[in-house]
């Protein structure tokens, strides 16, 4: 754990230093595209930060293969780690010449399944699909070719979507890459599956990466991670699912469960390990989905941009901007550590009420958009001004923001200039000799 804990705290360091200066580079590069319909942010905003994650990751990767139990990661005759530098590679080029220039969506949708096609050439497959009571299922190359090709389209495209507030997208894939961590890393070391050990490491290497970048990309961000980014972020999720997928073996979790029973009802997500990458990103994928039917059934492409994702309707709804990306990670890590913790469990009925006892308060959040709580008065000094009791409302919404700002435009406009006796009579006689600007713009435009 010491091993996986300091290559995280490397990737970290390195991203979070290496975000500033790349955010002077975007500037000076002219990487700052001008405010869209679409956006909710009033001003540009420079991107390629995803330069300053791919910097982290070569960074962690160069720690870890310098430790003793990571080393063999590297040494063995597995390919994971070449397979991905090079689908990270290409998916990081393709995405900074999106953040600079801008690439047709079908051009990118070409340049993610060529990543996804070299990383599976190179051996990041899925190989066989454990099944309950049956066993491995084994598939052909040309299916676990296909399978592979698309789970790393709809993460890349799914974390791409939601990529539409200041440290959603980071802050969500990194609750998805806890949770992926704490479940390899249960397969690796709770049941001695070797296997598993590239799927461990690829987790901490992206919540590194996603924990050394949000602290530049909260609200209000001073960079986005753009396609560069978002992109990498989804490519690494699917490649940790799917180096480990059909390389579990079921009659050792039996063995070590007593039977056949046991481990099907406690190891349901190791069973399947397809199910728990698709349940961390359950929200991201379900705004996926929606954004396609939507799309399609209005008559344009799917990837036509819009204001209808779910971030987009929180805000709608009243949320604040803050306030919505904690909705997006509540339920986010309800459903990934949910599914987690149904695995570490005999019998899952104390998940299931936990998580509907956690699924009513999440509702009651939602629907109480315009609730500040306020802290008690011994940490008054020690949060947020909106949190504070009888201080100034809490964060404006979009709509309050733009009434206040029309009121403040109007104050400015009707605000009268200062009264001639304020003036020394020297400088009234000189006044009255030169005339007022007002008068000047007026004799021009009568002229």
């Amino acid at each position: 754990m010491r091993e996986y804990l300091l290559v995280l705290f490397c990737t970290a360091a390195v991203t979070y230093l290496l975000t500033a200066p790349v955010r002077k580079f975007a500037i000076i590069a002219g990487a700052m595209p001008p405010v869209r319909a679409r956006d909710v942010h009033a001003e540009p905003t420079p991107r390629l930060g995803g330069i300053a994650m791919f910097g982290g990751l070569c960074a962690g990767l160069l720690v870890a293969a310098h430790l003793t139990n990571l080393g063999k990661v590297f040494s063995d005759d597995s390919s994971d780690i070449k397979a991905l530098l090079s689908g990270v590679g290409i998916m990081w080029v393709l995405g900074v010449l999106d953040d600079k220039w801008g690439v047709d969506a079908l051009v990118k949708l070409g340049g993610q399944m060529i990543a996804a096609g070299v990383m599976v050439y190179q051996g990041i497959t899925v190989i066989s699909i454990p099944v309950p009571g049956v066993g491995p299922v084994a598939l052909t190359p040309t299916q676990g070719m296909i399978i592979s090709v698309a789970l790393v389209v709809v993460m890349v495209n799914a974390v791409n979507f939601i990529d539409g507030l200041d440290g959603l997208a980071g802050g969500m894939v990194c609750i998805a890459g806890i949770a992926f961590f704490v479940y390899s890393y249960r397969l690796w070391y709770g049941y001695g599956i070797s296997e598993a050990a590239p799927a461990v490491l690829f987790s901490a290497l992206l919540i590194g990466m996603c924990l050394g970048f949000l602290p530049h990309n909260l609200h209000p961000a001073r960079i986005f991670m753009g396609d560069s980014g978002s992109m990498m972020l989804g490519l690494m999720l699917a490649v940790a699912a799917i180096s480990v997928t059909g390389r579990v073996d079921p009659d050792l979790i039996t063995a070590q469960a007593g039977s056949q029973t046991a481990a099907v009802h406690a190891l349901v997500p190791i069973y399947i390990p397809l199910l728990l990458p698709l349940t961390v990103i359950a929200l991201p994928l379900a705004d996926l989905l929606l954004a396609v039917v939507r799309r399609t059934w209005a008559g344009r492409s799917p990837f036509a941009a819009d204001k209808q994702h779910l971030h987009h309707r929180l805000l709608e709804v009243g949320h604040s901007h803050s306030r919505a990306v904690l909705v997006m990670y509540f339920w986010a890590a309800l459903i990934a550590f949910g599914t987690v913790a149904f695995s570490f469990t005999d019998t899952g009925r104390t998940v299931v009420l936990a998580c509907a006892g956690l699924c009513l308060v999440g509702i009651v959040v939602l629907l109480t958009p315009r609730f500040r709580p306020k802290a008690p008065n011994a940490v008054q000094a020690f949060v947020p001004p909106r949190y504070r009791r009888g201080g100034k409302a809490a964060e404006a919404t979009p709509a309050e923001a733009g009434t206040v700002a029309a009121k403040t435009v109007t104050e400015v406009v009707t605000e009268e200039p200062p009264a001639m006796a304020e003036l020394s009579a020297k400088d009234q006689e000189l006044l009255g000799r030169l005339g007022t600007g007002a008068s000047a713009a007026g004799d021009q435009r009568t002229g």
